[in-house]
């Protein structure tokens, strides 16, 4: 399990979510290759970003062009393991009955792409 960033309070127990998301799609025997594929870039996505420093923490040092690098670096960072679970999900959410896309409509947004992650 990993953390989006180092702050302590951005702690993202993964495998909780993961286990939570698919008991809340309801998730078939049908749909685990595609949702194996999701939960992957789940689990990817903290390692992505790992090392990369909160917000509040590059504002605090450095010059004015480093703490822009810094930013920008883990806003790339942040990007690229979003456009990774988005091609996940994608395959994901076209297998999902309309009752399944509803609840992922409600459950899949945020920064790992589900809830509040």
């Amino acid at each position: 399990m990993g953390n989006w960033c180092t702050c302590s309070d951005q702690r993202i127990d993964v495998e909780g979510r993961i286990a939570f998301l698919k008991t809340e799609l309801k998730i078939t025997d049908a749909q685990m290759p595609v949702w194996n594929a999701v939960a992957d870039a789940i689990r990817a996505a903290p390692k992505d970003v790992s090392g990369m420093p909160c917000i509040p923490m590059m504002q605090s040092s450095g010059t004015l062009p480093e703490r822009l690098a810094a930013r920008e670096k883990a806003m790339t960072a942040h990007l690229e393991a979003l456009r990774k679970l988005r091609s996940a999900v994608e395959p994901l959410y076209v297998a999902l009955s309309d009752d399944q896309k509803k609840t992922a409509d409600q459950l899949m947004i945020g920064p790992m792409g589900m809830g509040t992650m």
